[in-house]
């Protein structure tokens, strides 16, 4: 049987299809039987089907030729087609078939991959197209740590999709239409009547203007009833609170884009007032299905399950986040035909989101099964906390700023750079360029590397530490592969062409393998939506590839180039896998 060219560079699924085969020829009145692959972590193969087990107890009772799981194994073994992956089969325990592959197999594959690209390894994802909604900070307030978590967690996840050629609509959904504009807009005209004239030097810097409109607001029962009626006008549509408006989201939107920048994130705004003029006929939509009520003067919809409903309409007449989410929702499905959207907010959300995605359920928009299209998931995400375990704060108690944060990295990297003579040995564009790149780099893997429904604590000694599981060692690492084949004097582009790959030391083999699996590891960290997953391969890529390169010489040695091909085949994954983690990858340390 010929490789799948479907799932060419994916082992696993490959593997899938051939004991679909054996499946439907051992068993084949169990037509809806899948077949259960994963790779293995016992000594015995590469992989291993463990079909045997479960499909015992469905056949026991029938009419069956086999007396146990161990001979159910044995069978799917023997009509298991002959292929040019599978080098031997056992059947080991309670039927488990264990399979190795033949190491030429995964020679020619990655030798393929670095004539043909690391996107034919891309994974292939059953849906089109997705929504990912991440980063989402409040207008006319700064990008703080909290803000850190979703925007690289929603970036990598938006990546991942990217490369399994899925198309992504990235949406920054701004709190940009809330009660604090009202108080804004009330201060900037009081304090400067002549603002459109002054433009942006009248608010100057946003957060002091922020907390002294928030102070009056608190103090001043005067000004806080009129900066109540000027959220009535504003969403009424009047003139110039919209331009006041316009104007305090445009330099909020300077600020944010300025990080994002840094961070090299792309995302595209859609905020709260953009779904605002859909919210009446949405709500119309769902009192129409009978599932607004009015209760204790709001409007609401009642869930089984929870004892208070989820308010759709406040007292006042008011929207809020339940109608704004709903809307959106409805907008994602219906105008931008989203399969599956993706939500990245903290944990403490999750309720919120459990409810309002329950909502869209009695509605009929989405369907009753969780893991049917179209789909809703809310990545949820712990705290970053300070080495007190507490919440990460400045000293004076301040949420700490997004950029300072930023800065630090930089200029801490850079310090270690310069220590170790390297701005004698670079220009001062080369040593600014890879002083951020491993300073950012480092705050980002520091973060993804870990299960993001768990807290962690902010470290920057750890998270710049060139030993361990740290972005500053993993670049090393690859700047060391450069190293490697920069110093053999060979054209690697040509070796490509000319050269072949052999696997024939086992830790040749075991970093070929590992290299194989590259394609099954993005797609589980899709499929869960879990960017540690990645992480954890990348590393291990690392450790693999200094066994490899601590027992098989490279350079000089009889085989040279096919140990160079496979260096560049290490650096190619690393370098995607660095990409898709939002990390810019240093070809010299």
């Amino acid at each position: 049987m010929a490789s799948d060219p479907e799932n060419i560079g994916n082992a696993r699924k490959q593997l899938v299809k051939l004991f679909e085969t054996s499946l439907r020829t051992t068993v084949p009145e169990e037509s809806d039987v899948e077949p259960l692959v994963a790779a293995c972590t016992a000594k015995f193969g590469d992989y291993q089907c463990n079909n045997a087990m479960s499909l015992w107890p469905k056949i026991k009772g029938k009419k069956t030729e086999f007396r146990g799981p161990p001979a159910v194994g044995q069978a799917l073994m023997k009509n298991l087609p002959s292929s040019e992956m599978v080098e031997a089969c056992s059947v080991a325990g309670p039927g488990f078939v264990n399979v190795t592959l033949s190491k030429n197999w995964i020679a020619k594959n990655i030798q393929k991959m670095l004539i043909d690209g690391i996107e034919t390894w891309a994974p292939g994802l059953s849906i089109k197209r997705v929504v990912v909604d991440f980063s989402s900070p409040n207008i006319a307030k700064e990008m703080h740590v909290g803000h850190l978590r979703s925007t690289i967690i929603g970036d990598t996840l938006a990546r991942m999709l990217e490369f399994s050629n899925v198309e992504v609509l990235r949406r920054n959904h701004v709190g940009d239409w809330g009660t604090q504009f009202g108080m804004l807009i009330e201060f900037l005209f009081e304090k400067f009547p002549d603002w459109e004239s002054a433009g942006e030097t009248a608010i100057g810097d946003l957060q002091a203007f922020y907390k002294a409109s928030k102070q009056k607001f608190d103090e001043d029962p005067v000004f806080k009833e009129r900066a109540q009626k000027a959220v009535v006008r504003l969403q009424g549509g009047e003139l110039r609170y919209r331009s006041a408006w316009a104007q305090i989201c445009d330099i909020s939107r300077r600020e944010f884009d300025g990080v994002y920048q840094r961070l090299g994130v792309s995302l595209e705004e859609k905020g709260e007032s953009f779904y605002n003029p859909y919210i009446p006929s949405v709500l119309e939509k769902l009192s129409g299905l009978g599932l607004v009520e009015e209760s204790e003067g709001a409007r609401v919809i009642f869930l089984e399950g929870y004892e208070r409903p989820l308010i759709v309409v406040k007292k006042d007449g008011g929207y809020n986040y339940a109608s704004t989410d709903l809307t959106a929702l409805w907008y994602r499905l219906n105008i931008e035909k989203a399969e599956w959207i993706i939500y990245v907010t903290d944990v403490g959300q999750s309720e919120h989101f459990q409810m309002f995605f329950k909502a869209a359920k009695r509605a009929g928009w989405l369907p009753d099964d969780d893991k049917a299209y179209p789909r809703t998931s809310h990545v949820g995400f712990g705290l970053v906390l300070g080495e007190d375990g507490k919440r990460f704060r400045t000293r004076s108690t301040e949420v700490v700023r997004l950029a300072d944060l930023l800065d630090e990295a930089k200029a801490r990297s850079k310090a270690v750079l310069v220590e170790r003579g390297k701005d004698k040995e670079w220009s001062e564009e080369d040593l600014d360029k890879i002083a951020e790149a491993v300073g950012y780099g480092a705050v980002k893997y520091a973060d993804l590397k870990n299960n993001r429904t768990t807290n962690y604590t902010f470290n920057f000694d750890q998270m710049l530490n060139d030993k361990g599981n740290t972005a500053v060692y993993l670049l090393y690492a690859h700047a060391r592969i450069c190293s490697i084949i920069r110093k053999s004097g060979k054209d690697i582009e040509e070796l490509k062409k000319t050269g072949s790959v052999a696997l024939n030391h086992q830790d040749e083999r075991a970093l070929g393998l590992h290299l194989l699996q590259f394609a099954e590891t993005v797609e589980e960290a899709c499929t869960n939506l879990l960017p540690n997953v990645l992480c954890e391969y990348l590393y291990n890529l690392s450790e693999n590839f200094t066994k490899f390169y601590s027992n098989c010489q490279v350079v000089g040695s009889a085989d040279e180039t096919s140990r160079l091909l496979l260096c560049e085949a290490t650096a190619v994954v690393m370098r995607k896998c660095f990409h898709l983690l939002g990390i810019v990858p240093v070809h010299k340390l």
